[in-house]
């Protein structure tokens, strides 16, 4: 192959390098050789190109610019511009092009999708909505309220042990993800209702066997996250939450309702247990919203 060669024979010698060198799979191949064709078909009836020399970085961009006002999903364009970058990279590695042209191309973001969140008065109806006069109602309650007095992941709330909740000084210890240790605040209103639950509902669920989860299910076990979703589900189907709600929301409602009580960022960040504060970020986004439907609702010119 050489800088003469027409485009259609680049393509066919990049999908064999792809398929003997790379040992990629037949889909990939096809997926990689009807991305390169589509993009030919569209620079030969623009700009009457015959040889990859004949293309340039802007006629790459015009190309993908083109393909997004025709409505292409931007999951769609990352995927054009990857097949572009590696095809124009190994054009210039074969010497076959001077430059690799695809190189400064950038992907558009993924959609940012933001999490979803209860406001302050469905998590109080929720919470309030279960009786705790029997151990696992009270059991019940207990999860909940720390799942949102504390912002616990579903994996921190099922494995977390008697040993590292310290309910007079208010904190508990969780190993998160990265087997990451942090320590984290619990509310007032959590820490009544766990120490509710563990004098009066734990010792009804102990077995000779059960170790010092502080959730058990009734057979004494650690509960599953499959069985801490279904608590949830049902517990918010009762109180009436037309939504289906799952553990998560309730973490993120934790962050939201602290952000929009003014908390930092950074404080949030640290009790979330995030390694990058841009995973944070996400929560002032969901404030903004909550706040523009706030004024949409209540401003008389909203």
């Amino acid at each position: 192959m050489n800088p003469s060669t027409d485009i259609e024979s680049a393509i066919d010698f990049f999908i064999l390098h792809l398929a003997t060198e790379r040992g990629l799979s037949t889909n990939y191949q096809t997926l990689v050789r009807r991305n390169l064709e589509t993009f030919v078909q569209w620079a030969k009836s623009k700009h009457s190109v015959r040889k990859p020399g004949d293309l340039n970085t802007e006629q790459l961009s015009e190309y993908l610019s083109d393909r997004k006002k025709s409505g292409l999903a931007p999951s769609s364009i990352r995927q054009a511009i990857v097949i572009l970058k590696i095809f124009f990279r190994y054009l210039a590695a074969k010497q076959v092009i001077d430059e690799d042209i695809a190189e400064s191309l950038l992907a558009p973001r993924p959609d940012q999708m933001l999490p979803k969140t209860l406001n302050e008065r469905e998590v109080e109806n929720l919470l309030e909505s279960i009786e705790t006069q029997s151990p696992l109602g009270m059991r019940d309650r207990a999860i909940l309220e720390l799942l949102y007095s504390s912002g616990l992941r579903l994996a921190e709330i099922i494995s977390a042990r008697l040993e590292n909740l310290y309910i007079d000084e208010g904190f508990i210890r969780v190993t998160g993800k990265g087997n990451k240790t942090r320590v984290i605040p619990v509310g007032s209103k959590a820490r009544q209702t766990v120490q509710f639950y563990l004098d009066q509902g734990r010792p009804s669920l102990v077995r000779p066997k059960t170790s010092s989860h502080i959730f058990l299910s009734i057979r004494g076990n650690q509960l599953s996250p499959s069985r801490v979703w279904q608590i949830v589900r049902e517990r918010a189907k009762r109180a009436g939450l037309a939504n289906t709600i799952h553990p998560h929301q309730l973490r993120h409602s934790f962050a939201t309702h602290l952000l929009s009580g003014g908390a930092d960022l950074r404080i949030i960040q640290e009790m979330l247990g995030h390694a990058d504060i841009s995973t944070t970020q996400i929560y002032t986004h969901v404030d903004e919203r909550r706040l523009k439907e706030v004024h949409r609702k209540f401003h008389p010119r909203g």
